[in-house]
């Protein structure tokens, strides 16, 4: 296994693990300030759950940022595409690791002010979407930089196109001239005769 396919490989960790860890922790302490709030006041569980729900937006977020380099990692693949792939991955993960975690810290405080009787559910939520915006740049950044990928590898392919293309050529030229001289040869021999 080479290192440029090692570097991907742990960029795709980075990118779908750590975001994904953030989710969990997000959504469990979330969970637990409305386990606390459910003593409270009952009535509010949707809301809770709603809340409870939002850190775990950036795993799915680690998911999209996967498929998108996915079809970039394969042996042999050029060390500048493991690079970007490995630092998409870094990015996602500080990303979606701080926001997840941040977000969590707002919906959870909204989760024990609606326990305590206020009706903060729609003001929770515009508060909550700030730091979801964070980890959507994220996204967008990886998107951008899948694309410089894409556009690196075309620019690769069509270098070894030039140089199959040479090669062919080379071929092509080194049969005509066998057939030439295979072709004069044969007009020796039957001159001969």
């Amino acid at each position: 296994m080479s290192t440029s396919l090692i570097l991907a490989y742990v960029g795709v960790v980075l990118m779908v693990g750590v975001s994904g860890l953030a989710s969990a922790v997000g959504t469990a302490r979330c969970g637990m300030a409305a386990v606390g709030a459910l003593k409270k006041n009952s009535g509010a569980f949707g809301s809770y759950m709603i809340l409870s729900a939002l850190p775990g937006s950036q795993g799915l977020y680690g998911f999209v940022g996967y498929f998108m380099v996915s079809g970039y990692i394969c042996e042999g693949m050029p060390m500048i595409t493991s690079v970007g792939i490995f630092g998409a991955g870094l990015l996602m993960a500080i990303v979606c690791l701080s926001s997840a975690i941040m977000q969590s810290k707002v919906c959870a405080n909204g989760i024990a002010a609606i326990g305590n009787g206020n009706d903060v559910m729609g003001k929770t939520l515009i508060l909550a979407a700030f730091p979801e915006l964070y980890a959507i740049l994220g996204v967008a950044a990886t998107f951008l930089i899948s694309s410089a990928i894409s556009t690196q590898g075309l620019t690769d392919q069509k270098d070894l196109n030039k140089d199959y293309t040479k090669a062919e050529l080379t071929t092509e030229q080194a049969k005509v001239e066998g057939a030439i001289e295979f072709s004069e040869e044969l007009a020796k021999d039957q001159a001969n005769k």
